[in-house]
Parts: structure tokens; sequence; C-alpha cells
């Protein structure tokens, strides 16, 4: 039976602790930040000790401050590439302590033979070198200390957040994945998890398709990063089945470690050194930062066309009410990114008003088009007011043509990678439609190949495909004519 158990945050998290919770990807940056810090710092203390109140001698601090720079930037490089900065070791620093000490040795020899090489050592000398060594060493391992105390802390209290994660995955597998092991080992938040049939359970397909149908609405209900699966990597054919229902969300999905690889590794304890690594099934089409760039790309273009255009925009209003009786703004319900519904806006252009569960496509010379409504669609002016679906966030300027939700539903059923298309948002204008593939698609073959365009533009997105497309979309309104 389908089960599905909530995540609530911790009942000791206060509103000021989740306002100040740090992402899992920033302990690392964090922790560096801090060795850089403390090493700077150690370098100006040792040449103050030793050639100020020891030896009474002038205090070079720029000359400190130059090599402790160094120091940390040598140290901070070579202690990233002994994954010395992961939550894993920064959860466990008396089981990295050798390496801390070997990465320190290491950078500590270095300087030194570099200061030798410059004939840096009569200003820099062997006693500030030594008080620089230990005060340094000793100060890593401390920080290491406090940092792992914090952490844990942090952790318990809901102060480390990582990339909100919808769990699925056999009851057998997900007995073993606590929330906190998930956090500290892969960096997920976990909202929820579902439950599909184990090993030994039957189903009418050999997976429960509506429990993974579940688990991409509550990701999508709950603004998920990612969605997760963790099952039995034997169960090959489950994963594959498993990979293909979930092409229908945007989201990336991984694949965790099963208990059997975990123990081969050595995984043992709730949180333990080692690093887990997990297998990505499926790539979000665009990263954060590509969402904003594109998304401030068209708000900016948008509102400027509305602008420019508006004087056009109130004559076309005034035409379409003169020439035919009905509203000026046609209304249908479209499906946009990670398959949400939301209403279209086009000038209207027919005299029917179609959204339902059959919408016959546009054909030549159809006998539904007016006279002021043919003059549009030539020219494709009836596009023109989904620049505000583009203000609104529904759509953007360049992506696949949002189709009728009839004929979604239709070619979903068809054609397997169908749902893909929905993987960003729907646009004005896409790389199908500059390359031809516009108008009605009356056989099925006609809409795989326009799929194959969408596709293809979802895999290769930057900004300067999508100015292509926009002045590739001017010149061909100028040479076909759409009906």
């Amino acid at each position: 039976m389908n089960q599905i158990v909530r995540i609530a945050s911790p009942a000791n998290t206060s509103w000021l602790s989740r306002s100040l919770a740090i992402s899992y990807f920033t302990v690392a940056a964090l922790a560096g930040a801090t060795d850089g810090v403390l090493i700077t710092l150690s370098s100006v203390f040792a040449d103050w000790l030793y050639n100020g109140l020891i030896r009474h001698d002038i205090v070079q601090i720029d000359i400190a401050l130059g090599i402790g720079f160094g120091g940390a930037l040598g140290y901070i490089l070579l202690a990233k590439a002994l994954g010395l900065y992961s939550m894993q070791v920064t959860l466990n620093p008396q089981k990295n302590a050798s390496k801390i000490v070997f990465a320190w040795a290491t950078v500590l020899l270095s300087l030194t033979a570099v200061l030798f090489l410059l004939r840096v050592g009569t200003i820099f000398s062997r006693g500030t070198i030594i008080i620089f060594a230990f005060t340094e060493l000793g100060a890593l391992l401390g920080a290491r200390l406090v940092s792992a105390g914090l952490m844990r802390s942090a952790i318990a209290k809901g102060g480390i957040v990582g990339r909100r994660a919808v769990i699925v995955g056999e009851p057998a597998e997900l007995g073993h994945l606590s929330s906190k092991s998930l956090l500290a080992h892969f960096g997920l938040k976990e909202l929820a998890r579902v439950t599909i049939a184990g090993a030994g359970e039957k189903t009418s397909e050999g997976i429960d398709v509506a429990a993974l149908d579940l688990a991409i609405d509550v990701a999508r209900r709950h603004h998920a990063d990612e969605l997760v699966i963790a099952v039995d990597w034997r169960r090959t054919e489950v994963i594959e089945k498993i990979k293909e229902r979930f092409r229908a969300s945007p989201l990336a999905v991984r694949l965790l470690p099963d208990r059997t690889v975990r123990a081969t590794v050595g995984y043992q304890t709730e949180i333990s050194p080692e690093t887990m690594l997990s297998v990505e099934l499926q790539r979000a089409p665009l990263t954060p930062f590509e969402r904003f760039v594109k998304r401030a790309f068209d708000t900016i273009l948008a509102i400027a066309a509305l602008i420019a255009l508006s004087p056009l925009l109130l004559v076309v209003a005034i035409a379409i009410k003169l020439d035919s009786k009905g509203p000026v703004l046609f209304r249908q319900q479209r499906r946009g990114f990670d398959g949400q519904k939301f209403p279209i806006y086009k000038f209207r252009s027919m005299n029917v008003m179609e959204d339902g569960p059959v919408v016959a496509q546009a054909t030549r010379n159809d006998r539904r088009v007016t006279r002021v409504g043919a003059l549009l669609r030539r020219s494709s002016i009836d596009e023109l007011p989904q620049l505000l679906n583009v203000i609104k966030g529904d759509m953007s300027l360049i992506g696949p043509r949002p189709h009728a939700l009839a004929h979604d539903d239709h070619y979903g059923r068809l054609i397997a990678t169908y749902a893909s298309r929905h993987h960003v948002k729907p646009g004005m204008s896409g790389w199908a439609q500059v390359n031809g593939q516009r108008g009605e698609t009356a056989q099925v073959a006609d809409m795989r190949k326009r799929l194959e365009f969408d596709l293809w533009y979802i895999n290769n997105w930057s900004l300067t495909l999508d100015l292509k497309i926009i002045l590739r979309t001017c010149l061909e309104i100028t040479r076909q004519q759409a009906y």
C-alpha cells in the first residue's frame, strides 16, 4: 500500500534559527574561509610574538600578512584536494586529524623552502616559523573541534539546509536512511518520502505507477529541487521504469547507493566520515542562475515590447470588437513548466472559444477564423498578448510552444518523451518554429519532429541561442504565413 511520510522541522527549531540557516553547500566555503583567516592571523601573531616581544625587534606586518596569505592559499587548495572540507570530515575531525597535520606540514615545508630561496629568512626567522607552525596547527585542530560541535547542533536544530528532495523507495531501503544521514552524506533536506512496492511485493505492472505520480505531485506542490530514488540496485528494471516515469518532471533525479553498496564502502554509522556518491539519472535543464538570467531577460524585453507595441495592441483590440461578436482576448488552458496549468492569452481570431477535452487544431482555410483573425494569424499578431503571460512568469519569450491540454494528453500517450517539453517554460516562439515546424500537426510524425527540435533547445539553451531565435522569428514571420 502506498504511504507518504511528511518530514517536519524539529520542534525546537525557532524562527530565528530557520532564518539564519545556511546551505549544506556553503559549509565547505565557510570551513575554507575559517582556515584561511586563522593561517593569516597566526602568521601575524608569530611575527609579533617572536620579533616584537621576545627579540624586541621590528615587526614586519606586511611581510607576515604576505606569508600568511600564501600559506592560507596553499593549505586551502591542498585541503580541498584531500577532501577535508566535506560535511563528513567536518563532523568527524578526530578521525581526520592526521590528514590535517599532513596538509599543514606539507604547506609549511613548502613555504619554508620558498622563503629560503627568496632570502626572506632574515625577516621571517626560524623562531617565527616554529611559533607559526605550532600555533596554526593548534588553531586548525581546535577550530575543527569547535566546528564539529556547531555543525552537529545546527543539524539537530535545522540550521543546515540541503537540496529539497522527495525520496522514493522500497521500505527496506528507506528504513536505513534517516533525515540526518541524508543531509550529512548527500546534502538533502527531506521534504517527504513515498514508499513503492518492495522486492517481495507484486503489482500489476511490476511497479506502483500511482506512487511515482504521487511523488511527482508532492515535489511540484512543495517546490522540491530533486527527486531521489532509494531501491536495491539489483532491480535494474524497476530503476529504469522509475527513471522513465520521472521524465515528466523537470527536476534532477538521483539514485542513492543501496544498503549493499553502502556496506561495501564502509558506511556503518549515522554520520560517518565516508563520502557517499550518488548517480545522477536526470539533470535539471537549467541551473538556478541560468533560470534567473533567462527570467530577467524575458521580463525586461517583454515589458519593453508591451510598452512599444501598446498603440498597435489598442488598434487590434478595436478591430476585433468591430469585426465580430465576442471578447477581444481568447483564453485557453495550457500546460507550462512542470506540467502546471495556466491560462494563455491571445487575440481572438476565431468565432469559437474551445477549451475542453476536445480541441480541433486550426487548419488552412479554417471556417472558424474571422476576417480580422485571418490577418492576425498570418502576421502572428494574435500571439502578442502572451507578453502578459511572460511578465506573469507563466511563459518565456523562447521555449517549446504550449499546446492545448487535449493535444498534450493525446500526444503524451503516443510519444514517451513528450512530457520532457515541460522541463522549461513554454515560449512565444521556439527553436521548432524557426525551423519550419509551425501550424497543424496532422500526423504523429509531425509532432515527433517538432519534439526533436524542442528537446534540442532544452538541452542546449543559452542566452545567445534565445537572441538568435528572436531574430529568426522576426524573419520567419515575414516569410511564412500561419493559419
